[in-house]
């Protein structure tokens, strides 16, 4: 049995350890708020952009000189897998749901066949996916040393991945990071940029006609990078609001377990010292009535 000195050691660990979570959620929840807010005002921009794309490309879909990133390679052999992870841990299955997903899709692609490339986006998911998969990792990005996301950011990444695309090292591009809900819920989500798939629409729903000038594939040769640069500024701000809201609940938790253990060492810690004093007492009492 440990010592009471021991105990009290272990009780003042946990104490400071317990005053370092929720200093930590504290940070995190006052970071949370400006994170959300960029996350929820991205959204309508992307989502619009996206619409619009989409509406320009339906009508340039079938002509001969679509853009690649609309109508892709003709093939469907190479897949490149961008994966958006934090660059921090103590954020419960932030990292890992996301990790998940990636690998889930990489084993089913490669069960059928196809050939995994991996470019990561933040230093925790490319730690995970370099331990199954370092060979088909071809490029990794820390945004450690970036205080404030910035399109600046995105547009980075979305000309390295361009670039791949002109030079043939792959087919298609899917996008993975964590779409924030709220504080306990990070939903992870892939999103395929290249080629850009054209939602179908409704039969019942209405069919507007639209005139472009310039024509549709001239300005679908300019709009379709940016909109590859929008997508994935999107996945960073979505990634960093689910982060300080997966690390804000992991820290509550963590809290509220060390409170616990505290509750339950102090417990221990005075039967002990309660026992130790009795025994004590009888010793006493059981010298003086030899004498």
């Amino acid at each position: 049995m440990a010592s009471l000195k021991d105990m009290r050691v272990r009780i003042a660990s946990t104490k400071a350890t317990q005053k370092i979570t929720k200093a930590m959620q504290m940070v995190a929840a006052s970071r949370l708020r400006r994170a959300q807010q960029a996350a929820e005002a991205a959204r309508p921009y992307a989502d619009k952009m996206g619409a619009v794309i989409s509406n320009i490309a339906s009508a340039a879909a079938g002509s001969p000189g679509a853009p690649a990133l609309l109508a892709g390679t003709g093939r469907d052999q190479v897949h490149l897998l961008l994966v958006c992870t934090g660059e921090r841990g103590l954020s419960g299955a932030f990292n890992s749901s996301i990790v998940r997903l990636a690998r889930e899709r990489a084993q089913a692609l490669i069960a059928q066949g196809k050939e995994v490339k991996f470019f990561c986006v933040g230093r925790k998911g490319y730690e995970q996916l370099r331990r199954l998969f370092d060979k088909q990792i071809v490029e990794h990005l820390d945004l450690r040393s970036v205080r404030q996301l910035g399109f600046v950011n995105a547009e980075d990444i979305a000309k390295k991945v361009l670039a791949r695309f002109d030079n043939g090292e792959f087919d298609v591009c899917t996008l993975f990071y964590a779409q924030f809900k709220s504080v306990i819920a990070q939903i992870p989500t892939a999103q395929q940029i290249i080629p850009l798939v054209v939602e179908e629409k409704a039969a019942n729903a209405p069919t507007t006609s639209y005139e472009y000038e310039p024509e549709e594939d001239e300005l679908l040769s300019g709009l379709l990078p940016r909109n590859i640069a929008v997508q994935i500024f999107r996945a960073l701000l979505e990634n960093n609001a689910s982060f300080y809201g997966a690390q804000m609940s992991s820290m509550d938790n963590a809290t509220r377990n060390a409170g616990e253990m505290i509750r339950k060492q102090t417990q221990i810690y005075n039967r002990t010292r309660q026992a130790q004093i009795t025994k004590e007492l009888i010793e006493i009492i059981s010298g003086a009535e030899a004498v």
